[in-house]
C-alpha cells in the first residue's frame, strides 16, 4: 500500500505501530523527535502514535539529510542519541529529545525535520528570494539580533535575498510553538481577524502587520512583502499545513 510504514518497536517495550501516510490540519507533537508538527504525517491506525513525514522516513529507510552545509559529514539516524550528554540541533540549535540524524565521527546532530528545510523559495510577487543561510547581516524579526546564541552553534537562518527580512530557525520554531501553546493556530481561533493579528504580531513583534487605511502605498507594499515572508517561512517550518496558513495570513489580503 502505498505511504503505509510500519514501525517495529526495537527495544521490546512497546507496541508495534502499523503507519499511513496522511495530511492534517490538527497540530501534534511527534512521537519520535518530540517536536511541534502540521500537515504531512505518519498516523497510526490503532493509536495516537503520530510522526513527522521526515522522522518516519528517516525512521524506515534510514535517508540521509539533504542538507548541503554538512558536506563532509556522514549523517546516521538514530531513535536516540548514542553519545553521553545533552546534544542540540545545529540548524536550529535547540535540545535534541529524541529522534535524530548524527554525524558518524559525533560532530554534528540534526531533528529529521530542520534536515529537511527547503533551502531555497521565491516570493511571489517580488524579485526577493528566499535562501537558508548560516550567516546573515541582518537582525532576526523575532528577537532583533544577528546571533542566536553565544556557543560554537549558531545555527541557521532564513534570509530575503536583499537582506531585509530574516529569521533565525530556532525563533521561528519558538514562535509557532508559542502561537499553538496560546491557541492562535487554532482553526477556529483564527477566524477572529483580532486572534489572527495577535497570532502575526507574536511572529514579528516590532513590525506593522496590519493594513490600514491611509497608509502610504510603500507601507502596505511593505506590510504585504512581510506577511508573504512570514507566510512561507512558517510553511517551511510546520511541514505546509495549507488551510491554517491560508487562514492566517488571510489579513494580507484585507
Amino acid at each position: 500500500m502505498a505511504g503505509l510504514l510500519v514501525i517495529h518497536d526495537t527495544d521490546g517495550h512497546g507496541p508495534n505501530h502499523r503507519l499511513e501516510l496522511e495530511r492534517g490540519e490538527i497540530p501534534f507533537i511527534c512521537g519520535g523527535c518530540r517536536e511541534l508538527g502540521f500537515g504531512l504525517r505518519y498516523q497510526c491506525a490503532n493509536c495516537d502514535y503520530i510522526l513527522h513525514h521526515e522522522c518516519g522516513l528517516g525512521l524506515g529507510y534510514g535517508r540521509p539529510p539533504t542538507q548541503n552545509f554538512f558536506r563532509n559529514c556522514d549523517f546516521q539516524f538514530h531513535r536516540q542519541n548514542p553519545l553521553p550528554g545533552t546534544r542540540i540541533c545545529d540548524i536550529c540549535t535547540l535540545d535534541i529529545r529524541g529522534f535524530l540524524y548524527q554525524c558518524f565521527h559525533g560532530d554534528y546532530d540534526l531533528h529529521p525535520h530542520c534536515a529537511s528545510l527547503p533551502l531555497t523559495f521565491t516570493l511571489p510577487g517580488s524579485n526577493e528570494v528566499i535562501e537558508l543561510r548560516e550567516r546573515i547581516a541582518s537582525r532576526c524579526l523575532k528577537c532583533q539580533r544577528r546571533e542566536r546564541a553565544s556557543g560554537r552553534v549558531q545555527g541557521l537562518s532564513y534570509v530575503s535575498s536583499g537582506g531585509m527580512l530574516c529569521y533565525h530557525v530556532a525563533c521561528l520554531k519558538e514562535a509557532c510553538l508559542d502561537n499553538w501553546t496560546m491557541g492562535y493556530f487554532q482553526l477556529d481561533a483564527l477566524a477572529n481577524e483580532e486572534r489572527r493579528i495577535l497570532a502575526l504580531q507574536n511572529l514579528a513583534p516590532n513590525q506593522e502587520v496590519r493594513l490600514r487605511a491611509g497608509q502610504s502605498a510603500n507601507a502596505m507594499r511593505g506590510i504585504r512583502l512581510l506577511i508573504t515572508f512570514l507566510k512561507l517561512v512558517v510553511s517551511a517550518i510546520l511541514g505546509e499545513p495549507f488551510t491554517l496558513v491560508s487562514t492566517l495570513f488571510q489579513i494580507s489580503q484585507n
